[in-house]
């Protein structure tokens, strides 16, 4: 019995085969066609593309590596958070989906907060209004695109129009939902206060289901599109982050994992909803049900470095230009001498919830090289996320073991970078496949290779390394880290402007 999960991811649409062993049989991975920004802070994609990267890379699993589809059990989806998909009465997406890093909506989080209060928005959500929420993003198209709101009969998160395409039904996770702004986090069901306040109707929402339930089946369109078997069980899956989190045994509460993708999140595992009152984390239902976890993100974490990448970045023969660039900066000292790197280029959420905070680099003299500037991102993205580290302190919420993720876990340097500047032992999994290994896990569950997710995790969730932190260098980075924090209070002025 094989598990297929799926994640509709920014950049890319990826597709993992597992076992009942939790071992990966087979993996695909299809791009996307870049995001569109029509104006500064806009950031919108198309999700019929989303329908052809995933349908190709199931297809392209399933050919490349002769799998036969009776063989699958059962389907997981996850996919990029917040993102808003507008439906009309048949179906038929009426604009580009705007996506999670979107800043546009800034005025209606303004209005949402003074007409329900900040107080009360945190008791009802457990999160304050933001730009990269789903909510504001909707009052922003019924505000500007009024004619084209009156045409909305279904608003959807990202991978559940995956689901819409392959089986049929409108439905979404608690840990997904939990990022619209709508759900009543506490209570794990759509909030009724909230879309009394918005003026949302509820039947324009999916049905709320828990991570680890059946919400369909595959339909026979999509399985002929996919090549998947029809009748083929969809489990309610999860948003990216929750998904990714599963992949890497973050589950219960000490266990923490430090994700560097486009975005950069700080994940922890919580046995109740942990609040912080100034809404700097967010707090959302993890995809366990009675569980729930905390969330500090960084809008442009992997993104400074790819866009460092494709400004600036060399191609060397065969060698991946990441690698170029980070085998450069390997050459430069701990605090890249005096560089600092911002790594605001969509705004930023934890911990200044500011959509309009730019990107800086800051300290550049005439001795400084490309080598040193890669070295002050890597460097940047990291105290950026040790900012929620710091956070958890705060809130008590306990850190017993750290697990990194995504690009930042692929990179030996990056590696020792976070370690030294979290001041922590880090730890690598096994599997470091992403939010599409741990929708394969949920799938599973459904499927009864696992009685729940604990269990999953515990058979399969495998730590490979452990880097411990460099004394000298973590100095140097605490020294440095200190001056970081005063980049933002020192140049708040000029993003204001």
């Amino acid at each position: 019995m094989n598990l297929l999960g799926i994640d509709v991811g920014t950049g890319g649409t990826r597709a993992v085969l597992i076992n009942e062993s939790g071992q990966i049989i087979a993996s695909s991975t299809i791009e996307h066609d870049p995001f569109a920004s029509p104006e500064t802070g806009w950031a919108e994609q198309d999700p019929h593309d989303w329908w052809r990267a995933s349908s190709a890379a199931v297809r392209t699993l399933l050919a490349g590596n002769n799998i036969r589809p009776e063989e699958i059990a059962a389907v997981g989806l996850s996919g990029q958070m917040h993102g808003a998909v507008l439906l009309d009465e048949h179906d038929q997406v009426l604009r580009p989906a705007i996506i999670w890093c979107d800043q546009r909506s800034e005025a209606q989080c303004r209005a949402l907060t003074q007409a329900i209060g900040a107080k009360r928005l945190i008791e009802l959500t457990c999160n304050p209004a933001l730009t990269g929420f789903t909510l504001p993003k909707i009052m922003w198209v019924r505000e500007f695109e009024a004619d084209l709101w009156q045409q909305v009969r279904s608003v959807l998160l990202p991978k559940d129009y995956l689901r819409l395409k392959l089986t049929g039904d409108k439905a979404t996770d608690v840990a997904d939902a939990s990022g619209t702004l709508l759900l009543d986090v506490a209570g794990r069901n759509w909030s009724q206060e909230m879309l009394a306040a918005a003026e949302i109707k509820e039947s324009l929402l999916p049905r709320v289901y828990e991570s680890q339930e059946v919400t369909g089946s595959i339909s026979t369109a999509a399985a002929a599109e996919t090549g998947l078997l029809e009748g083929t069980l969809v489990v309610a899956g999860a948003g990216d982050q929750a998904a990714g989190a599963i992949g890497m045994g973050i589950v219960t509460p000490g266990s923490v994992s430090a994700t560097i993708g486009t975005s950069g999140v700080v994940f922890a595992a919580t046995n109740a909803p942990s609040l912080d009152p100034q809404g700097r984390v967010h707090t959302f239902c993890h995809a366990i049900p009675e569980r729930w976890h905390v969330m500090g993100v960084t809008q442009g974490a992997g993104l400074s470095l790819r866009w460092f990448r494709d400004q600036f970045g060399v191609v060397s023969g065969d060698r991946d230009p990441y690698e170029t660039l980070t085998i450069e900066a390997v050459s430069v000292p701990p605090g890249a001498n005096g560089l600092l790197w911002a790594p605001y280029l969509m705004g930023e959420r934890t911990p200044h919830l500011d959509p309009n905070a730019r990107a800086a680099l800051v300290g550049l003299t005439a001795s400084h090289k490309r080598a040193h500037i890669v070295r002050a991102i890597l460097e940047g993205v990291a105290f950026s996320l040790r900012d929620s580290f710091e956070i958890f302190k705060e809130m008590r919420v306990p850190v017993e073991t750290i697990r990194l993720g995504g690009g930042g876990a692929r990179s030996q340097l990056w590696r020792q970078i976070q370690a030294d500047i979290y001041g922590r032992v880090v730890e690598i999994v096994e599997a470091e496949e992403g939010a599409a290994y741990g929708v394969a896990l949920l799938a599973g569950v459904a499927a009864g290779v696992w009685s729940s997710v604990d269990d999953a995790c515990d058979a399969v969730v495998r730590t490979r390394e452990h880097i411990v932190p460099d004394p000298n260098s973590a100095k140097t980075l605490d020294r440095q880290y200190q001056s970081y924090r005063k980049l933002y209070p020192a140049l708040r002025s000029i993003y204001h402007q």
